[in-house]
């Protein structure tokens, strides 16, 4: 808790340093850490608390302590589940740093006064609502979308390549609508950049790629990883990118779990596959806290 050191008057007229506990950060805080209790911590515990029990024979939760949905999570199918999952979000990921990492540049890169208006239209999709984002992938996507009808137009006359419903398409639309965190997360260090770092570095010889290699990437590496971390956590416990532009034709752990709840109706191994999804999103924030602290020398920086 902070401390500020006052001065006050003693004996004889002497002074004495008192440290007072400033508690006026608490007071500010205590709303936000009310609302995250109540809406996440207590929730999340209520779900790990639902992961012990069985699915009643007809449905609903039959209150016996059991570890039967812990195993079942590490099953083969479900672990297979879980490992594709992970394979589409972190090619999501990847894919959506390059893009995104390269904008930011390029946007940092621009006079100081076109900036914020760059940065407008990279946040624009977000004004939109992410169903109506997604469907409009479908219209681009559908054997007769803009793409084919872009495609007989140009002269091309031959079977187009199914693109709508194939794990190209989820990926494709992952990197759309989590784009513009990896922008924002990689222009924050970008713009904070000293431009006679790299100045120094081109006068000493080096150059542009070596500047950008052994300067400007190190410098910028924690906002990379922040990018990564977003687009990674967000997209492997996507359902609805999935089951849209999926159609169906295969699961991630998001369509999995909604399945279990609303479908098979078994709240308990649902709850199981969501607490174990939890822990994963979990593990990946810390380390990404711990990959931004050390990249910055033990001090986050200020975003």
């Amino acid at each position: 808790m902070p401390r500020r050191s006052e001065q006050r008057p003693g004996h004889a007229g002497t002074k004495t340093v008192v440290n007072v506990i400033d508690r006026k950060p608490t007071y500010l805080m205590a709303p936000a850490l009310a609302w995250l209790t109540c809406f996440m911590v207590i929730p999340c515990l209520l779900i790990l608390a639902l992961a012990f029990f069985r699915r009643g024979i007809y449905g609903g939760i039959e209150y016996t302590f059991t570890l039967e949905n812990v195993a079942l999570v590490f099953d083969p199918l479900y672990a297979g589940i879980f490992l594709k999952s992970a394979w589409i979000a972190g090619l999501a990921a990847g894919v959506a740093v390059v893009i995104g990492y390269a904008a930011a540049y390029a946007i940092a890169s621009m006079p100081r006064r076109y900036q914020p208006m760059l940065l407008f239209f990279a946040v624009l999709p977000f004004w939109s609502n992410y169903l109506v984002r997604t469907y409009a992938w479908i219209v681009l996507l559908n054997r007769e979308g803009l793409i084919t009808g872009l495609a007989r137009w140009m002269g091309y006359e031959g079977e187009m390549p199914r693109l709508l419903y194939t794990e190209g398409a989820v990926v494709v639309g992952l990197i759309y609508n989590y784009l513009p965190f990896v922008i924002l997360a990689c222009y924050a260090p970008l713009s904070r950049l000293n431009p006679e770092i790299s100045e120094a570095s081109r006068d000493l010889g080096a150059s542009g790629w070596t500047t950008f290699r052994r300067v400007t990437l190190p410098m910028t590496v924690a906002g990379i990883a922040t990018g990564f971390v977003f687009v990674f956590v967000l997209s492997i416990g996507n359902f609805v990118t999935p089951a849209l532009l999926g159609g169906g034709q295969f699961q991630m752990i998001g369509n999995l779990v909604y399945d279990q709840f609303l479908k098979s109706n078994d709240w308990p191994f649902g709850a199981a596959l969501s607490m174990f999804l939890i822990a994963i999103m979990m593990g990946l924030l810390t380390l990404q806290t711990f990959a931004t602290e050390r990249a910055s020398g033990g001090r986050v920086p200020q975003t």
